[in-house]
């Protein structure tokens, strides 16, 4: 690689990226751009930009956006259309946070004359195939540094003892082993490493951030009402919000229930399993009304189409092709199914379950004359039931004729 003139930083002011941000400097000797994302992470930004002053970062160089919104409104939400889940159970929390991330990054390096993007990604991880996959869609003459694929500080002890050789300020929690490495945004919290790397043992309560236990969770259900339009949510109990603010709302009511919690052992994208705790409170129960409010508007061959489609859409997106053609024909189909995906769903929340107990729309495909065990007064024949079954036997009885013929010959 040639040496680069600047460089963009995915920064969040923690002690590893400001110990890649020195190591940048030492190493390149170039000017350094920061940039932190608020996407509902829940942490006070202002630390950031403090510590990027304290490294030598010029003010004009430092970029914190609040992209909250546009994360929820143009990444969360689309997904959510798709009822996307990872391998059965995960919400993709930490994989559709980084397109929009990187897409940042890529445009911060434009505006500010950059040639290079860096990130604080390992080298065993998902996060930097997303990163770079997303960065190289957007522009493909994009340079790239991931420090922990280059340099030697490969353990705790030789990152805090680089940080004191480069007078980086080193909090007293950090000075021994960490416990376990989180990511947070507004969809979710995740939590790996140290004391969760042996699958065989259950996870400490004070891993768990987002969400009470079950245990804890009130003794009492609560039931809310979410209104979707177009398959999208845009109000509590009537109230209408914005979709980090719906969000949020959600994250509130998952929490005091217990909703969201996984304990998951996954694959990984570069090959190897890994465990991670996930917290996705207002998700799951955005998914669980969202397939409530497509159960009676959406056609069932649709239905049964998205079910099929969901788990490549989701495989792409956990790894790393949400600007593939792939994931933007997908999302077509997907956004397409969605057009009377209009209504309400009334949820029970309870001791860590989020349940569908109601849902109407004037698009509603459900009739009751249909399927009632009452008289339907002639909305049915059930006759007719006959030949719908003959036609359908046929090809099995031609089969299990083959059968018993080549039976009677043995």
């Amino acid at each position: 690689m040639s040496s680069p003139k600047k460089v963009v930083l995915a920064y969040s002011g923690g002690l590893d990226t400001s110990i890649i941000l020195k190591w940048l400097q030492n190493k390149y000797n170039f000017e350094v751009i920061t940039f932190t994302a608020d996407l509902g992470q829940g942490e006070e930004l202002t630390p950031a930009r403090e510590k990027a002053l304290l490294l030598g970062i010029k003010p004009q160089n430092i970029f914190i956006e609040d992209l909250r919104e546009k994360f929820v409104s143009e990444f969360v939400f689309p997904m959510f259309r798709a009822n996307a889940v990872y391998e059965g159970v995960y919400l993709l929390g930490t994989s559709i946070a980084r397109p929009l991330i990187s897409k940042r990054l890529v445009e911060i390096a434009e505006q500010t004359g950059a040639d290079t993007i860096a990130h604080g990604a390992t080298g065993k991880g998902n996060d930097q195939v997303r990163f770079e996959l997303a960065a190289y869609s957007i522009n493909p003459d994009i340079k790239v540094i991931a420090p922990w694929r280059e340099w030697e500080l490969t353990s705790r002890s030789k990152l805090i003892a680089y940080a004191e050789k480069n007078q980086i300020p080193v909090s007293k929690d950090k000075r021994g082993e960490a416990p376990f490495s989180v990511d947070a945004n507004l969809l979710h919290t995740s939590s790996e490493g140290k004391i969760l790397e042996d699958p065989a043992k259950e996870a400490p309560d004070y891993v768990y951030q987002r969400t009470l236990s079950p245990e804890e969770a009130p003794d009492k259900a609560e039931y809310i009402e979410l209104a979707f339009e177009n398959g999208d949510p845009v109000s509590i109990n009537n109230e209408k919000l914005t979709p980090a603010a719906l969000l949020e709302r959600l994250n509130s009511l998952g929490k005091k229930h217990g909703i969201g919690r996984l304990d998951l052992v996954e694959g990984r994208f570069v090959g190897m399993k890994s465990r991670g705790i996930y917290e996705t409170p207002g998700g799951t129960i955005l998914l669980e009304a969202h397939r409530g409010i497509e159960s009676i508007t959406l056609d069932q061959g649709a239905s049964h189409l998205k079910d099929e489609i969901m788990p490549k859409y989701s495989e792409l997106i956990y790894n790393g092709f949400w600007f593939s053609p792939e994931r933007h024909m997908l999302q077509a189909l997907i956004d397409e199914s969605q057009k009377f995906v209009t209504g309400v769903v009334r949820l029970k929340l309870y001791k860590g379950r989020s349940q569908t107990v109601g849902r109407w729309s004037k698009n509603s495909l459900y009739s009751e004359k249909h399927v009632t065990f009452e008289e339907d007064a002639g909305a049915y024949n059930q006759k007719d039931a006959s030949g719908f079954i003959n036609i359908n036997a046929l090809r099995l009885k031609l089969l299990a004729a083959r059968e018993k013929r080549k039976k009677g010959k043995l």
